[in-house]
């Protein structure tokens, strides 16, 4: 318990302020998060992070991050996408040459986890472009659901939530996490208003809350078809950056697309 309560002030102390400072260090902190959350399906797939399909798949992934001066060079006519879609065939290319070693499905299951580490760290950066309270709101919105549904669900859990995937959730954490983030929006957006008025933010926060939980199932069915506990061990005592990312890699393009950012 102390190690993880240690590990997580020290992650706060450097996420903190990089986050109030924005611009190229919080670009380059979410960029590097989001290549160490796809190395950890890199390794969780066994495949070795020095190959040449681990150096496709970062340069894919650094398309789809990198904030869009950075991809100047590139033709009038192309996009991060295109880019994206380049280094894929080049995955696919390379199963060719290997003769099947790294195969069609090692390259589906790259590609997929370079879209969902990748374009979800992407809107993180988005996130803050669009202001310091839209970023802390998604961040509060995650943290309160998580914590709410960990205390309500170690008192009065009973009944599981998905007992296959995550034996410990339990439906009544589940719906306390998401009154505990009602309650944090309501009370963040009355002294920080977002884009929203108040009475569309309380269902956005409703609808975030829920969406949170799903990311939270998402990696942990992930990981159960790995068979392994954490997703990474760089953050001791919490596991890999997906384990302690993976709510808001989901929430983020949630709440892109209802036009909070």
């Amino acid at each position: 318990m102390k190690q993880r309560v240690l590990t997580a002030v020290i992650a706060l102390i450097i996420f903190i302020p990089l986050v109030i400072i924005g611009g190229v260090p919080f670009e380059i902190l979410s960029i590097l998060l989001g290549l160490i959350g796809l190395s950890e399906i890199y390794i969780m797939r066994k495949k070795l992070l020095v190959s040449p399909e681990a150096g496709l798949g970062v340069l894919a992934s650094l398309a789809l991050m990198v904030p869009q001066g950075w991809l100047s060079f590139l033709p009038s006519t192309s996009t991060r996408y295109t880019l994206f879609y380049f280094f894929v065939l080049l995955l696919l290319v390379y199963t060719v040459f290997t003769r099947n070693r790294f195969s069609f499905d090692d390259a589906a299951v790259l590609t997929l986890g370079i879209i969902y580490t990748s374009v979800g760290f992407r809107f993180l950066i988005s996130a803050r472009e669009t202001g310091i309270s839209m970023i802390f709101y998604l961040l509060l919105t995650v943290w309160a659901t998580d914590t709410g549904a960990y205390m309500v669900g170690r008192k009065f859990g009973k009944n599981k939530l998905a007992p296959h995937i995550s034996p410990n959730k339990t439906w009544e954490g589940s719906i306390g996490g998401v009154i505990v983030a009602l309650i944090v929006g309501i009370i963040f957006n009355l002294y920080f208003p977002q884009k929203f008025s108040l009475v569309p933010m309380i269902f956005i926060s409703l609808i975030l809350a829920v969406v949170a939980q799903l990311g939270d199932l998402v990696e942990s069915a992930l990981k159960r078809y790995y068979g392994v506990k954490d997703s990474g061990k760089i953050l001791p005592g919490h596991g890999g950056i997906l384990d302690r990312f993976d709510s808001l890699l989901f929430v983020l393009p949630f709440a892109h697309f209802m036009g909070l950012f």
